[in-house]
Order: C-alpha cells, then sequence, then structure tokens
C-alpha cells in the first residue's frame, strides 16, 4: 500500500471545522454513534425481556423488526456514504465532492439517527421522525452520487452497481415508512428482505470485488489481480433471486441463487488470497470476506433441509452469519483501512482494531451457536452486549481520529 509521509500535525485538539476537510470524517463519526446506541437499545430490551429488569417501553413497530430496519437501514448506511463519496471522484477521474455536497448527507444521517434512538429508549413517535430524517439524508447524497455518475456516463460498473444498490436501499426504506404509516405488514417484511440481500450485500460485495484484488497488488509483490466483471453479474442475478424467492415465500428454492452465491464467495476468495506472507489488515479484510461463503452455506443448507422436511432448523443463524460475520468483520477492516489512509497513519493493524476484529468473530460465532444452544434468550442477549464490546475501544479511537488533524499536516 501507499507510503505515508509523516509530519507532526498543527495540532491534535478535536476542530469540528474539519467535518468540512473530507465526506469521511462527519459520516463514518455518524456510523459509529449508530453502531453503538441502535445495539445498546437491542442490548438492553433483550436483558429486559430475559430479565424484566427495567421496564422498558416498547416501540411503535415491533421490537425486533425496529431492530432490524435500524440494523439495515441506519448503522452501516452512513458508512457507506462517507465511502462512497470519498472513492467515486477518485473511481472515475473527477473533481472530490465539495462540503456542500457531503455535509448535509451526513448532518441528516447523524440527526435521523439520534432521534430514532432517543425514540426507542423515551419517545416512541420519534422513532418514524427519524427514519424520515435518514431518508431524507440519503435521498441527498444518492443525489450526489448520481451526478458524478450521470457525468461518467455510466462507464464504471463498480459505481452503477453500488448506486443502484443505494436505490435499492432507499426503496426499501420507504416501504419501512409506508408500513409505519399504516401499510400492510408485508411492506415492511419486503422492506426488511431489500435492506440485506439488495442493498447492504451488495454495496459491501461490490466494494470487495473492486478494492480486495487491488489493496492485495499494492503489498504483494507479483500478486496478480483477478476481477472479472462477469462475477458483478452474476452475483446480482444471484441475489436477486434470493430477494424473488423469500418474497414469494418460495424457500424451498432458495438453495439455487444461494448455491451461486456460496460458489461465487469461494472462488473469488481462492483466486484472491495471497500465495505469500500479508500484513495484518490485508489478512483481516480477506479474512471479514470468508464470512460471505461461509453464510451462504447456511443459507443454501436452511433451503434444503426446508425442502426435504418442511422445517426450519437453522433459525436466523445464516442472518447473523452475514450481518455479523460478513458485515461487521468488513466494517473493521475497511473502515480502519479508509481512516488510517486519510489521516497521515501507517496502514497496519492497531491492538484496539485486532480486538474489535477478534471480538466480531467471537460475538458472531455465539450468536451463531444460540441458535441451538439452550436458554436461547440469554445467549441472545449477551451477543448484542457482546458486540458493543467488540465495538466500543475501536469506534473511540477512530472517533478520535475523525475529530483531529491528520497526523502528516495534509488537509483532508
Amino acid at each position: 500500500m501507499e507510503t505515508i509521509a509523516r509530519s507532526q500535525p498543527s495540532s491534535t485538539r478535536p476542530d469540528l471545522r474539519l467535518f468540512a476537510d473530507a465526506p469521511h470524517r462527519l459520516a463514518f463519526l455518524a456510523g459509529a454513534a449508530a453502531l453503538l446506541l441502535a445495539m445498546a437499545w437491542w442490548a438492553l430490551w433483550l436483558a429486559d425481556q430475559r430479565w424484566h429488569l427495567l421496564g422498558m417501553r416498547a416501540p411503535q413497530i415491533p421490537a425486533g423488526w425496529a431492530h432490524a430496519v435500524v440494523m439495515l437501514y441506519q448503522v452501516f448506511t452512513p458508512f457507506i456514504f462517507g465511502f462512497l463519496l470519498t472513492v467515486f471522484p477518485r473511481w472515475m477521474n473527477q473533481a472530490p465532492v465539495g462540503p456542500l455536497g457531503f455535509l448535509p448527507a451526513g448532518g441528516l444521517l447523524l440527526a435521523g439517527y439520534l432521534v430514532t434512538v432517543i425514540g426507542l429508549f423515551a419517545a416512541p413517535p420519534l422513532v418514524i421522525a427519524g427514519m424520515w430524517l435518514t431518508l431524507a439524508g440519503w435521498v441527498y447524497g444518492l443525489v450526489r452520487l448520481a451526478v458524478i455518475l450521470w457525468q461518467d456516463a455510466g462507464r464504471t460498473w463498480h459505481a452503477l452497481s453500488c448506486g443502484f444498490a443505494l436505490l435499492l436501499g432507499a426503496t426499501g426504506l420507504a416501504l419501512f415508512l409506508a408500513y409505519a404509516h399504516g401499510g400492510d405488514a408485508r411492506l415492511a417484511f419486503a422492506s426488511i428482505k431489500l435492506g440485506g440481500f439488495g442493498f447492504l450485500l451488495p454495496v459491501f460485495f461490490t466494494v470487495c470485488h473492486r478494492m480486495l484484488p487491488f489493496f492485495a497488488s499494492c503489498v504483494i509483490p507479483g500478486y496478480r489481480v483477478v476481477r472479472p466483471m462477469p462475477a458483478l453479474a452474476l452475483f446480482w442475478a444471484a441475489a436477486f433471486g434470493h430477494v424473488v424467492l423469500e418474497l414469494a415465500h418460495a424457500y424451498a428454492w432458495m438453495w439455487l441463487p444461494d448455491l451461486a452465491l456460496l460458489a461465487l464467495g469461494a472462488w473469488l476468495l481462492w483466486h484472491w488470497w495471497p500465495r505469500a506472507p500479508m500484513p495484518g489488515l490485508l489478512a483481516a479484510l480477506f479474512l471479514g470476506f470468508a464470512w460471505l461463503p461461509a453464510a451462504m452455506a447456511l443459507y443454501a443448507a436452511q433451503s434444503l433441509w426446508f425442502a426435504a422436511t418442511g422445517e426450519f432448523i437453522l433459525g436466523r443463524a445464516p442472518l447473523h452469519a452475514l450481518a455479523i460475520g460478513f458485515f461487521g468483520s468488513l466494517l473493521v477492516a475497511m473502515v480502519t483501512r479508509v481512516t488510517l489512509g486519510h489521516s497521515g497513519r501507517p496502514l497496519a493493524m492497531s491492538r484496539v482494531a485486532w480486538f474489535g476484529f477478534i471480538a466480531v468473530q467471537i460475538v458472531a460465532v455465539t450468536r451463531i451457536v444460540s441458535e441451538f444452544a439452550p436458554g436461547y434468550a440469554t445467549w441472545q442477549a449477551l451477543s448484542a452486549f457482546g458486540w458493543l464490546i467488540a465495538f466500543l475501544p475501536w469506534a473511540l479511537r477512530c472517533g478520535w481520529i475523525w475529530l483531529t488533524p491528520r497526523a502528516d499536516g495534509r488537509p483532508g
């Protein structure tokens, strides 16, 4: 990876004016806040349901759906916009996005989540108001990215893939808001399914498809980049097939797209994995990606067993292998890489980053195993608290970097 020029920064004090220097600063801070507050509410809710200690108020919508929608549409979204508003101009050789292009999006996403979490803890009607603010920030950011895509005339397939996934995500959040305002419950069901395989998974997969072999080629001498564009088309076909079959409740046939995603993920991982020693940060990225074929193996097994017996035996284990294992692991690795690279620091996993990454692996395995262990509710609550333990030190360390000047004294 690139050589980092080191010099002494002019100041190490937090400065809110730095939010205007780069798209990722405010957006990543918003994501970190959501990352912790979302799971804090869910952990306390699960603990209260299990041990009846707090007497927490029920949200305006079913708690399980609230948890799903917040995680799908509010926790990862600021990180995604912060990253894409940074890299889209670079991918397409255009001028960087200015403050008016990214500050309103980051601010609205942060405000939307803060209003939502206040609603979850104390004022149920605010949950929906917060989601409307989130959608407003989403649309603002999406329009700004669409302008870049328009100027590129659709020549960059990775950008088009991410843009389409963000459009599907905005649609999914709008569907949930339609349900919240008196619509059919099937709208909420569609929203949750679209958020996973129509929004988050496509964004993560597309970014990995573009960036992982590139990162490896920067640090592994003689590394051969394998990045076939048909793989991106095959991914979208399989992911779309999964969504359609799940919306149709055709669970006995979901193994078809799920096995395709398993094979695709395993094939890419085999060809991407360096045959030489690699830095810890690169290893974390590849280990995070390895959760994709693992999660799809669980999804396929679930579907095949259902086709044979009519029973679901794995519960939400496949979902959490994907959400915690794949999304959570790659979030730590990718955001660490971007944060270090855009703050003038060496591109290396610190002890705090390794703690977060390893702890996420433990949380993912714990949540998967909890589907089969006695005392399911207890293990579910412990997994939620484990998420907080995993991410808190990492988020605090990264938050300090986002709030302070670059270590090399350069702007950005």
